[in-house]
């Protein structure tokens, strides 16, 4: 593992451009296996959990091969191997390839994944997806096996009990080459969704209804890519940039943004007083505002969202007065709290009510990082705090930021990356 240096004081200048969305890549990675031919991303974010899905892509014989931002998969050479158990363990998104492999080939085995441990996130609702469909699916130990019969998937109408990013996804990568109509109800409605079904539809897939409350799929028999797909921005990582240069900026330009992704991020900061100046895929922060605090409710889209609560917090300990956060979706994602009372902030959490004070005397800590955005909003406050700051864990922080020393070095910001066998020699 490594661990992330950061010296505090420094002030966040000049401009950053946002990468592909983290969350649209690691499902479109796993659909290019669904395609006939060979598959081009553009925009795809240089990050840990990229690389580990093109380990997954070789142990089938699925070639990539990704460079300055371009993603190459072919899977047409692609067989049912055992997939790298190490690989699955290590993001949760790996559970892509159920639907992926099922829609592929009929059947699918996968480890059940790793990834951010921040409270139960079944996967209860996939199964229902599945099944269906007409899937068998047996579940033993950590291991899903899904099955179908001679007659393979047929399209059903589904509703989900409860709205879930990542079974609305999975029984969509399943449907897309279903026999017949599918038509999944109570879907969740992120950006990331509509990436995904703009990708398929481009080779040939017919779906609709991407981004509202019902999707309608027509299950067709081959799909085949003839352009290259270029990921939206990564609202998230954007998210992230505005907060701490709010916090702790002088002058701020972030680029490639899609704002209405934004929105309700974006009306917190201007309800705690931050100047925003929205151009049309760009926004300025000048920074040296007077902040005031403010209560906030995470929820599925167009809500504000659960990733977005970890980064805002560093700039929540700077409004003047007592602000609150209520995670609807994960109400255990509070692995950043302990860690932050290390280094002065006053934070605390108490029956699914996190409470921000104001905290002036922040100093470096020793630090973990536990999952990604708990360890980004720790990077947030060693910024904004006295002394030096190691942040352990910081693989988790790269599997979700694309090139983030290079981005911050061109913010003039200096962070220091170094494993700890390089820290023992």
């Amino acid at each position: 593992m490594k661990k992330m240096i950061v010296q505090g004081g420094q002030k966040l200048r000049g401009e950053v451009t946002i990468g592909g969305a983290k969350n649209s890549t690691v499902a479109l990675i796993p659909a290019a296996i669904l395609a006939d031919t060979p598959v081009k991303f553009d925009a795809v974010p240089d990050i840990l959990d990229v690389h580990n899905l093109m380990l997954i892509l070789k142990s089938m014989n699925v070639t990539s091969h990704f460079n300055h931002g371009v993603l190459q998969i072919d899977p047409t050479q692609i067989k049912q191997n055992p997939l790298p158990s190490e690989a699955i363990r290590s993001l949760r998104a790996s559970y892509y390839f159920m639907g992926a492999l099922l829609g592929k080939f009929g059947n699918a085995t996968v480890a059940f994944p790793g990834g951010d441990n921040i409270g139960p996130r079944p996967i209860d609702q996939h199964i229902k997806g599945f099944q269906a469909l007409g899937a068998k699916v047996i579940e033993k130990g950590n291991v899903v096996s899904i099955t179908t019969g001679k007659d393979g998937l047929k399209g059903a109408r589904i509703f989900f009990d409860l709205v879930s990013v990542g079974a609305t996804i999975n029984v969509m990568l399943a449907a897309v080459k279903a026999k017949g109509t599918t038509v999944m109800e109570n879907v969740a409605r992120e950006p990331e969704i509509v990436d995904l079904a703009t990708f398929l539809n481009n080779m040939g897939a017919k779906i609709r209804g991407a981004g509202t409350n019902e999707i309608r799929i027509q299950g067709v028999e081959s799909l085949k890519a003839n352009n290259i797909h270029t990921i939206i921005p990564d609202r998230i990582e954007a998210g992230t940039y505005l907060s701490f240069a709010a916090a702790n900026g002088e002058g701020v330009l972030v680029k490639n943004v899609i704002t209405e992704h934004l929105d309700p991020f974006l009306a917190k900061l201007i309800e705690m007083g931050v100047r925003l100046e929205i151009d049309e895929d760009s926004i300025y922060v000048p920074g040296g505002d007077l902040l005031a605090p403010v209560s906030i409710k995470t929820a599925p889209f167009p809500g504000f969202a659960t990733d977005l609560q970890q980064p805002l917090t560093p700039l929540l300990l700077k409004a003047k007065g007592s602000s609150t956060i209520i995670d609807t979706l994960y109400p255990e994602r509070i692995k950043h709290i302990s860690e932050m009372q290390k280094m002065g902030a006053k934070i605390a959490s108490k029956d699914g009510l996190i409470t921000i004070q104001h905290s002036a005397n922040l100093t470096g800590a020793v630090v973990e990082a536990g999952e990604i955005r708990a360890g980004v909003s720790l990077l947030g406050l060693a910024l904004m705090a006295q002394g030096k700051t190691i942040i352990t864990q910081a693989d988790n922080i790269l599997r979700g930021y694309d090139r983030i020393v290079d981005k911050f070095r061109g913010l003039s910001v200096n962070l220091e990356i170094m494993t700890v066998a390089d820290d023992l020699n």
